[in-house]
């Protein structure tokens, strides 16, 4: 396999590079914290208050863990849209990994206000970090193909894996069986590590561009800034006059929210293809967008349930000891990016083999019955669970993150590529919060979702995500042909007037 942007080198070369080791270990941190603290909060937020816990619902739970996924999936749009606009690719990174240490370290703190509090800056940090990422990442390797780049993000993908591995066996161990709040804390302290860690390697990343690649004129600029700071006063007032009356109600504030997340996306998409900035090729881009945009949203709604739906599962339905000892049931998180780890190098392998024989309407569908197939498996369980009366082996809940974990290897670098490469100068960053457009949404929808849990038999819950995945897998045209604009540095006398997407 060659390296993007060196067709004679080959790409495992691309690890020796000092660029490389700088957004890698960072994303590697970030994703220590971030699989670590998902493992927990699920499990957290529905242990009863006397356990330290917040007490919840299963349903509620599920929906407050949607919400935070779909927020942080969210983000990324604002968070696109700074990192091009106002504070550059590398400021928008340094920024949001500040801001998700801080959220954790709120979380921390054993407190309901403090842990609501970290929870948004995670979500608002990770939306920043995020979408500039791999716009970063994309920059580091110009000129680079399309199988190149699925390739090059299926390995970055992998590598990130092994601390995603480990952040749910640290902060479980921790969270479970000591305090909740110091699994939380272990969270924090790998954040921190990262912010240190993207500090020392931040000079080997100055061959890309780190200032705002579109900036805002001042005017505009300054009108932003005043509504910055309008919108944190009031968001303080509002916080303030809730705690005077003894907190916010937790379900309005659910429900409200989740509305939201369900309006945003769709505003988002009226207004770029209303607005002024894009011309008439860059519309049809975002059209485009539309026609995956359904499948990413079932998807993302599946994926969006590995900590709830699939903790709840493992809590109570999954036989866990082993030799006398009680498996934590966060433990089982850790097993998804496991599964990433051990099968990024055959998808970047594949992406290679399959370049230019496989448009990515084709492999959506692949993923989506990966997705169907994880949910059928995780049903099977649940039913055999229910009618033992019992726990049933672990292998059902392994063999679901199995096939979600395909899922993702699919929607993940081929989404993530194919928005890098077709981004318009100026606009990487927007794009890639399109990218998480349908991620958001989904998420949402399957955090509300979730409160079917404590109505319908969780079999027949898991069995109608899966049915309805594996009728839009076959459903999903196989090919899309539109045109598109060449990624950035692209002559235009290459006779390309279309593209598979």
């Amino acid at each position: 396999m060659t390296g993007p942007g060196h067709p004679d080198r080959p790409l495992r070369g691309m690890f020796r590079e000092r660029w490389f080791s700088t957004l890698f270990l960072t994303d590697m941190w970030e994703r220590f914290s971030f699989y670590g603290m998902q493992a927990l909060l699920f499990l957290y937020a529905t242990a009863p208050r006397a356990e330290g816990g917040l007490g919840l619902s299963d349903g509620t739970a599920g929906a407050l863990f949607g919400l935070y996924i779909s927020a942080s999936f969210l983000a990324a749009m604002p968070g696109g849209w700074l990192g091009d606009r106002v504070l550059g690719t590398h400021r928008a990174m340094l920024t949001g990994a500040l801001v998700i240490a801080a959220g954790h370290a709120c979380m921390a703190v054993p407190a309901t206000t403090a842990f609501y509090l970290g929870l948004m800056l995670v979500a608002l940090g990770t939306g920043l970090l995020k979408p500039n990422l791999p716009v970063m990442f994309d920059q580091m390797n110009p000129g680079a193909s399309s199988a190149q780049r699925q390739a090059a993000f299926s390995l970055f993908y992998m590598s990130v894996q092994v601390s995603a591995l480990l952040g749910p066996l640290v902060t479980g161990a921790l969270g479970e069986r000591v305090n909740w709040h110091l699994g939380f804390g272990a969270a924090a302290v790998g954040m921190v590590f990262g912010v240190l860690q993207y500090l020392h390697g931040a000079p080997t990343l100055r061959g890309a561009r780190t200032g705002p690649s579109r900036p805002l004129p001042p005017e505009a600029l300054r009108r932003l800034v005043r509504g910055a700071w309008a919108g944190a006063a009031v968001a303080v007032l509002l916080a303030a006059g809730a705690l005077a009356v003894g907190g916010a109600a937790l379900h309005p504030v659910l429900a409200l929210c989740g509305l939201g997340s369900l309006i945003a996306p769709v505003w988002y998409f009226r207004r770029l293809l209303r607005g002024g900035e894009l011309g008439t090729a860059e519309r049809a881009r975002v059209r485009g967008y539309l026609r995956v945009f359904a499948p990413s949203v079932l998807f993302w709604a599946m994926f969006g349930q590995l900590g709830s739906v699939f903790s709840l599962f493992a809590r109570e339905h999954t036989d866990r000891e082993v030799a006398g000892f009680l498996v934590p049931a966060s433990w089982f998180q850790s097993s998804h990016p496991l599964f990433l780890l051990l099968l990024a190098p055959g998808f970047a392998w594949l992406w290679l083999r399959v370049a230019g024989r496989s448009g990515a309407g084709r492999k959506f569908s692949v993923g989506l019955g990966f997705g169907s197939a994880g949910f059928a498996v995780l049903a099977t369980g649940a039913w055999f669970a229910e009618g033992e009366g019992g726990a049933v082996s672990p292998v059902w809940l392994l063999g679901a993150f199995l096939c979600v974990a395909c899922g993702e290897l699919v929607f993940g670098p081929v989404g993530l590529s194919t928005t890098a490469e077709t981004a318009p100068e100026g606009h990487r960053g927007r794009m890639m919060g399109l990218f998480y457009l349908g991620a958001a949404l989904g998420a949402g929808l399957g955090g509300q979702l979730s409160r079917l849990v404590g109505v319908l038999p969780l079999w027949t819950y898991l069995a109608g995500f899966a049915a309805a995945a594996a009728v839009t897998a076959v459903l999903l045209p196989r090919e899309y042909r539109e045109d598109r604009p060449k990624p950035a540095g692209a002559g235009l006398a290459s006779g390309r007037g279309t593209a598979r997407i």
